[in-house]
């Protein structure tokens, strides 16, 4: 595998031809929509074939992969052109390992919405360890506000994917409510309902673990909800179901801010059993310029995590989106546009923009003029996504979890597949 920057002047069949592999896999891998359309400073993943195999009439993946000694799963991950798993023709060519050969084994978890494209959902799957569908959320009774998610659970666990329900304090208007999140932490009598609820409905529908995920929680409220966590935990332990709980990106023990100080990291890492890390969002909607994950403040983060929770519990957070800010930057006004990391490199060309890459954010970023007015955007490739990935396995940390899976990121995945072995649960 190699990460290849785009120089003016290339063509894709003339890196084809450098690194002994096709305009058609440089495409397909880096989801180019014309192979023409490559802007300076753009990275390309760049994948060669060790072994390969030509489909025979009768064949099936699952025949195919036993017969090749991999699991179904890896044989998708290496073959995304294969839109229908139960759809092969005699002579498609199907990769059946490239030259690397990965050695750690992480899990991957990625987030979605029910109304998730089903095609981007089935292209996905196979790269997942666990499917977490968002969210549910509660009443002042502790009733479940349901969600439209049975299609979802089924699809993740056709492709060897656990489903994962998530509980946050979501109001209407898509804010978290503390107040309402303060309530189940201090109100036993509604804690016990709630807990019931979520026990009877991940049953009926057929989840295997629940992810909390309470943000700008009350600081006075931090000690009781690691009690309820760990309250929670055991409960749903003893029922056979394992339990996440969602991490604010902290860098210390007692930062200050209603993001931070609700979030005890020792207390909910010994409370639960998998804690999620948000490493995401410096560059968000209404703030500056910058990268959403830049890679020095997620080490911060991570090296602040391991001092309190045990590595093989850690799941860091992985950010499957970026954002174009229109300039000037202007506090309490500017509301930056959030797009796909694939549309990030369409912008590029489109405006003759050269990718730069920033060394210590370990982020691409570039500048543009559109209808009079500037704009800069920050979003992730294979190159941020690789520094990334090695940071979590210099840890070796437990896991990588994705917000969210709602968009196009195929050099992401095929990145991902060649650095690690994918976990599976069926």
């Amino acid at each position: 595998m190699q990460i290849y920057r785009v120089k003016k002047g290339d063509t894709l069949t003339k890196i084809a031809k450098a690194y002994r592999t096709t305009p058609y896999s440089l495409s397909l891998y880096n989801q180019l929509s014309d192979s023409d359309d490559l802007s300076a400073g753009q990275h390309l993943l760049i994948l060669n074939p060790m072994r390969v195999y030509y489909v025979k009439q009768g064949d099936t993946l699952a025949n195919i992969a036993e017969a090749q000694g991999i699991s179904l799963w890896k044989l998708l991950q290496n073959n995304p052109q294969i839109v229908n798993p139960d759809v092969i023709y005699p002579g498609q060519r199907l990769v059946i390992s490239f030259e690397d050969n990965p050695t750690q084994n992480m899990s991957v978890n990625g987030y979605a919405y029910p109304n998730i494209d089903r095609e981007l959902l089935r292209q996905t799957l196979p790269y997942l360890t666990y499917l977490t569908i968002f969210s549910y959320g509660f009443t002042n009774e502790g009733e479940l506000l349901k969600i439209d998610d049975s299609e979802l659970i089924a699809e993740a666990k056709r492709y060897g994917a656990g489903a994962i329900m998530l509980v946050s304090a979501l109001t209407e208007n898509g804010s978290f409510s503390n107040e309402l999140a303060s309530r189940l932490i201090n109100d036993v009598r509604m804690q016990d309902n709630f807990i019931e609820n979520v026990i009877e409905n991940m049953k009926e529908k057929g989840y295997i673990g629940l992810d909390m995920d309470f943000e700008f929680i009350y600081p006075q409220d931090a000690d009781a909800y690691a009690a309820l966590i760990s309250k929670l935990k055991d409960r749903l332990n003893q029922e056979g179901f394992f339990l996440f709980v969602a991490l604010a990106p902290k860098t210390s023990r007692n930062q200050q801010g209603l993001l931070y100080e609700g979030h005890n990291y020792y207390a909910l890492g010994a409370s639960s059993n998998v804690e999620l890390i948000m490493t995401y969002e410096w560059g968000y909607t209404y703030g500056p310029p910058m990268a959403v994950a830049p890679l020095n403040k997620v080490r911060e983060v991570v090296e602040y995590a391991v001092s309190e929770i045990s590595p093989s519990k850690i799941y860091m957070g992985m950010p499957n989106y970026g954002y174009d800010w229109t300039l000037p930057y202007i506090k309490g006004e500017s509301r930056a546009e959030s797009i796909s990391n694939v549309e990030a490199v369409d912008r590029a060309f489109e405006n003759k923009a050269e990718i730069m890459f920033d060394s210590l954010a370990q982020s691409p970023f570039y500048s543009y003029r559109k209808d009079g007015k500037g704009h800069e955007v920050w979003f992730e490739d294979a190159k941020s996504i690789d520094a990334k990935v090695k940071l979590a396995m210099e840890y070796s940390l437990a896991g990588l979890s994705y917000w969210n899976i709602m968009r196009p990121f195929l050099q992401n995945w095929m990145l991902l597949s060649n650095l690690i072995n994918i976990n599976k649960i069926y």
